[in-house]
């Protein structure tokens, strides 16, 4: 019972913070330089992890500044909110996001850029997009898997986004995200988001949980000159796994 109220109170105050996010993209970012719109979405992304009982760990070092390509295991609907508390990225995200009410519009006041993953020939469009940003000096973040894994280990990495880093000449940072317990370190499974998951339940799961960690690791960063982008992939593949067995 305890639990349960406790879990009302941070759906409350997670919906408030939500709607307050919305407020300031709305009316507040377009007088505001993009500077001070990355650091208003990582201050934002630090309190709703807050909010929802999560603890930030970051291990290792993000570049103060771009270009980056930024690649990621994936785990839940938390993932983007831990790195964003950690660091602004632009991440590349499935364009159902973008008609979802509120976090449609956080999604996309973060500068993130949708793909349709049902048409193979939009990859083309965003490597485009993405290649344009990086060589402006942009942060971009993508989740190699292409979905969320349930955190035993990972998916296999697809290739196609690398060749944006290969194209602008942006170097390539492997990172690695895990979701524990405080009080034990164990892996947790509340934030899990997979298969037939329904996100409302995973919301609910990790608002009665126990306090969490969210353990973001980044690895060093990767020249991309001279790379194959399919045998990167694979040695990205090697490196998340490696890093994520860090953060143990």
């Amino acid at each position: 019972m305890v639990h349960s109220l406790k879990a009302c109170w941070r759906l409350l105050h997670a919906a408030g913070h939500a709607l307050a996010g919305w407020w300031t993209i709305r009316f507040a970012f377009p007088t505001l330089s993009q500077a001070e719109r990355n650091a208003r979405v990582q201050v934002w992304s630090k309190r709703m992890l807050e909010i929802m009982g999560i603890t930030l760990t970051v291990q290792g070092k993000l570049p103060a500044a771009g270009p980056v390509l930024l690649i990621c295991n994936h785990l839940s609907w938390l993932d983007i909110t831990c790195i964003h508390a950690a660091h602004h990225v632009r991440f590349v995200s499935k364009s159902d996001v973008k008609g979802w009410p509120v976090i449609g519009t956080l999604s996309t006041g973060s500068g993130t850029l949708y793909i349709e993953r049902e048409r193979r020939r939009d990859a083309l469009r965003v490597v485009h997009h993405m290649t344009e940003a990086l060589r402006s000096g942009d942060m971009i973040g993508v989740f190699p898997e292409g979905t969320t894994s349930d955190g035993r280990g990972l998916l296999p990495f697809h290739a196609n986004l690398l060749q944006a880093a290969i194209s602008s000449g942006a170097p390539v940072l492997p990172a690695a995200l895990r979701f524990a317990d405080a009080a034990t370190g164990e892996t947790s499974q509340a934030p899990r988001y997979i298969d037939d998951d329904n996100l409302l339940t995973s919301v609910w799961n990790v608002l009665r949980a126990p306090p969490l960690l969210a353990i973001v690791r980044f690895g060093e960063p990767q020249d991309s000159h001279g790379r194959d982008r399919r045998a990167w992939a694979q040695s990205l593949h090697e490196d998340v796994q490696q890093l994520r067995r860090e953060t143990h």
